[in-house]
Order: structure tokens, then C-alpha cells, then sequence
């Protein structure tokens, strides 16, 4: 149950990240959303809670971190999706 759990949460950053980047009339890429939702949340929610000094229980500075992370995930991706389809 928690591997779902954490899959699900992931997922949603994910998408919630390309909802703050906005998604130009495109719908959601749950793929990028997986990705980068889990991505994000392991890099930037671990690293963010273990600076915060909230260990590695879910906080409100884990989740903004998660989010921050999924953020860059995506922009990266986006940015290396663009740059291969043009070059």
C-alpha cells in the first residue's frame, strides 16, 4: 500500500508541476507526471525536509520541496524534448 501510496503522490506533483508551468492547451502527460513527480519528490522533498531538519516525515516543507523538484524535472524535460525535436 505505501508503494502505491507514494506512486499516486508522485503522480500528482508530477501533474501539478505542469499545471504551475502551464501546459499550452496540451493535456496532462502522465508519463512526464510519474517521472517527474517521483523524481522531484525523492531529490528535492528529501533534500529539502533533511535541511529543514524534519527528517524524512511528511511536512509541509517536503511537500513544497517535492513541488519545487517536480518543477525543474519538467522544465528539463521540456527543455531536452524541444531541443531534440529541433535540432
Amino acid at each position: 500500500m505505501l508503494i502505491l501510496g507514494i506512486i499516486l503522490f508522485g503522480m500528482l506533483i508530477g501533474a501539478g508541476a505542469q499545471l504551475i508551468l502551464g501546459r499550452h492547451g496540451r493535456p496532462i502527460d502522465w508519463t512526464m507526471a510519474f517521472v517527474s513527480g517521483l523524481l522531484g519528490s525523492f531529490v528535492g522533498g528529501l533534500l529539502i525536509s533533511l535541511l529543514s531538519g524534519d527528517g524524512i516525515e511528511l511536512r509541509a516543507s517536503g511537500v513544497i520541496g517535492s513541488i519545487v523538484g517536480a518543477v525543474l524535472v519538467t522544465l528539463a524535460w521540456t527543455a531536452l524534448r524541444n531541443r531534440s525535436a529541433h535540432g
